[in-house]
């Protein structure tokens, strides 16, 4: 596995890289890191693709943007520049987790004709999204999410007691799962220069998207997906009770599979049947 740098959409993303042939991009989310991935990409690369995975905006060693801009229009655009700058302008494969699912629904909405095939991991279309708050037994496992709109709060709290936070998270949503050594890697990133700062803003921008872009916001949550989407959420993870009828947010082909046995983190959990289900997917 190889580390790499490329100019992509006005910000120097860093990235790791395995493999050769068709580009499959693999965006992380939070708390996380590129380095999630690394126990896909040796079987995807095995399988005949270039997997590339970059430390999402704002997550160091990549740029933080000038402008402050975590928003899905602005992820979408990464999506776009990174395939654009690592794919010579060819289309690509795309796999999000988490941020990086939403990063790939957005793509998928705005920038269509950049992606083959899409996969998301643990989140539905961001049309349910507000479905959330017809179920109080999840709303617990997004606390983060209102926390996260309090300055000054939030950060101390994700900092405080060696980022505590980010245990607390990762056994939250993948209860019973040991992932010390990748953890700490997370937190390494997160102790980076503005990194705390960077991946919370992604969380303050998602409520005011409607306000600051609200041409792009229309089309990410509410117009019909054309990119085939396959939607995977583990077996333990609530947030699957959120998906069910996402159905009718895509006319291209729309699949939704279980991986039995993991929650959230499902590359981190139960890698081979995940990506298991990517390769038959890039494959039809």
């Amino acid at each position: 596995m190889q580390q790499g740098m490329v100019d992509a959409n006005g910000l120097t993303f860093s990235y790791l890289e395995e493999g050769e042939g068709p580009l499959v991009l693999l965006l992380h989310g939070f708390p996380d890191n590129a380095s999630t991935w690394d126990r896909v990409m040796p079987a995807l690369a095995g399988a005949g693709y270039r997997t590339v995975a970059p430390f999402m905006r704002g997550y160091p060693p990549t740029d933080a943007p000038a402008d402050g801009r975590y928003d899905p229009a602005a992820l979408a655009g990464d999506v776009a520049g990174l395939i654009g700058a690592l794919n010579d302008g060819e289309p690509a494969f795309v796999v999000g987790h988490d941020w990086g699912a939403m990063a790939t629904y957005a793509a998928v909405a705005l920038h269509p004709e950049k992606i083959w095939r899409a996969v998301a991991i643990s989140i539905g279309h961001p049309g349910g999204v507000t479905r959330i708050f017809e179920r109080p037994d999840l709303l617990h496992h997004a606390f983060h999410f209102f926390l996260f709109q309090m300055p000054v709060f939030a950060e101390t709290a994700v900092r405080a007691n060696d980022f505590a936070l980010i245990d607390y998270l990762w056994n939250l949503w993948s209860p019973g799962h040991e992932d010390s050594q990748h953890i700490k890697r997370v937190k390494e990133t997160l102790a980076g220069s503005n990194a705390v700062e960077a991946s919370i803003g992604y969380y303050r921008a998602m409520p005011q998207f409607p306000l600051t872009h609200p041409d792009e916001a229309q089309k990410v949550q509410f117009e019909p997906a054309t990119v085939p989407t396959l939607t995977i959420f583990g077996g333990n993870d609530p947030g699957r009770g959120l998906s069910g009828d996402d159905d009718g947010y895509f006319t291209a082909e729309h699949r939704r599979d279980v991986v039995e046995g993991a929650g959230h983190f499902v590359q981190r959990e139960q890698p081979e049947a995940l990506t298991r289900m990517i390769l038959e997917w890039l494959k039809e």
